[in-house]
């Protein structure tokens, strides 16, 4: 699966995912790119959008876009408590 790590996710993140090609915004120059200009730009060319940012899903419409957004809700939003949040067997 082919995932892209918004720029709020922490960045160490990418190597969890293994078994999966996972870039970072900043890998595929996106980086400082709106959420609904992310979401167009990663649409088709990736699978899913991994975010942190809880208010992405009230305040972007995905549901046209031919991509999956998977928010971790985590508090605080740090690499261990979000690797913890981290769907098992991705």
């Amino acid at each position: 699966m082919k995932l892209l790590l918004d720029e709020c996710t922490p960045q160490r993140l990418k190597a969890n995912f293994t078994g999966h090609e996972v870039f970072t915004v900043n890998d595929v120059g996106l980086k400082g790119v709106k959420n609904g200009a992310l979401l167009r730009a990663a649409a088709g060319n990736f699978e899913a959008l991994i975010t942190v940012d809880r208010k992405m899903p009230l305040q972007q419409n995905v549901s046209g876009l031919d991509l999956a957004l998977i928010v971790l809700v985590t508090r605080p939003c740090r690499y261990p408590t979000v690797e913890a949040a981290r769907p098992q067997g991705a």
